[in-house]
């Protein structure tokens, strides 16, 4: 089983049986509180229609909070229909408690965490103490000691507003997620006008002026062909150069930034569930050429670790350094994933050390043995000491 397919990112839903395994075991762990209640049924003083009776309603109340919290912590519900399965809660909480005794009072502290998970934080606020409060009242109207019944209160209040807050992480989170998403297609958006825009300044003239003169070719061609033959040699010379502007517009376009792959970095390592430790500028000072190798390194690097490294934490660190052939700049990426598979470099590896070599820069990597990690150095000389080495 792998790690991509266990985890299950912050306000997600499961998207594969075991994801919903495994988000189901999160939520029923806190089951195990129900120990109390599930003793009494099986071995408490009870007659046998009020054992049978008592654990029906113990599988109701656990059947109804399961589905409420498991599909209502991540989106909110419709207001109604979360105060409807929280009152069956509640009800089956005093019933339970009334009839059976104080081992179903830990029933109210579901209700509360329930309200806490799936309210808004205004309503929550209100029915969280309120249900403690029914809580500590049929426990104190039945005459058990006091002290059993306040050890349940601050579990109540405590899960209570510790799920609301719990809630509000991971609706923050959705609500950011999806707003980077919007902020991606806005900036794809705006990236394919200023493309559009960029063509049209550069063909437009280009194709009109091709244009006219194709018709005064043809109207020459007849009685003129010397001066036909002009204007062919000037519509091969203008088309030459549209086409050079366009492949110069298209290099430009297609060049990787150090920004724009970090970013990119960010964005894979968070899809594919790796905690990232990426940083959010890069050096200002870095020239094209040097820029746009480290960059494609960069993307190499991540590429390899969500593909192959099964890692769980991946960090990016870009330094400006004073060597003794002049100031660098170095690019780590390193792992705690499953390390080098064997002393052999693999393709992306001998790309990134290749196009170091057009720039006199320095390829390293580093690993600690299976299981233990990998890191990769790339190094490249920004100053007039290019190629003089440390």
């Amino acid at each position: 089983m792998s790690d991509d397919e266990m985890s299950i990112g912050i306000g997600q839903a499961p998207h594969s049986r075991r994801q919903f395994l495994v988000k189901l075991l999160w939520i029923g762990i806190w089951l195990a509180f129900m120990s109390a209640p599930v003793r009494d049924v099986v071995s408490g003083d009870h007659t046998v229609t009020a054992r049978v009776l008592g654990g029906a309603g113990l599988l109701v109340f656990v059947a109804v909070y399961l589905v409420l919290v498991f599909r209502h912590t991540s989106r909110a519900p419709a207001r109604r229909q979360a105060l409807r399965s929280i009152a069956v809660l509640a009800v089956l909480a005093v019933v339970l408690s009334l009839t059976l005794g104080i081992s179903w009072l830990v029933l109210f502290v579901y209700v509360a965490v329930s309200a806490g998970a799936t309210l808004p934080l205004r309503t929550a606020g209100r029915l969280i103490p309120a249900a403690t409060a029914v809580m500590v009242l049929i426990g104190l109207s039945a005459g058990h000691a006091r002290e059993i019944v306040t050890a349940l209160v601050f579990p109540a209040l405590l899960g209570g507003f510790a799920m609301s807050g719990v809630q509000q992480m991971i609706r923050t989170t959705i609500e950011l997620r999806e707003a980077r998403a919007t902020v991606a297609q806005l900036a794809a958006n705006e990236e394919r006008l200023r493309l559009a825009r960029d063509l049209h300044d550069l063909l437009g003239h280009s194709l009109s002026l091709i244009t006219l003169k194709s018709e005064l070719a043809g109207r020459m061609l007849p009685g003129r062909p010397d001066r036909a033959a002009e204007q062919v040699a000037d519509i091969e010379r203008v088309s030459r150069q549209a086409l050079a502007d366009v492949r110069s517009a298209v290099t430009g376009y297609r060049r990787p930034t150090l920004p724009g792959e970090l970013a990119g970095a960010r964005t894979a390592l968070a899809a594919a569930g790796i905690i990232a430790d990426v940083p959010t500028e890069a050096p200002g000072d870095v020239p094209e050429e040097q820029e746009e190798v480290l960059a494609w390194g960069l993307r190499e690097a991540v590429t390899n670790v969500v593909r192959h490294s099964g890692a769980r934490r991946c960090s990016v660190a870009l330094t400006s350094r004073q060597t003794l052939g002049g100031p660098v700049v170095e690019l780590s990426v390193s792992d705690d994933g499953r390390g080098a598979a064997g002393t052999k470099a693999g393709n992306g590896l001998t790309g990134i050390a290749e196009r170091l070599a057009t720039v006199d820069g320095t390829l390293a990597t580093t690993t600690a043995g299976p299981a233990k990690g990998f890191a990769l150095t790339l190094r490249v000389p920004v100053g007039p000491g290019l190629g003089s080495g440390e």
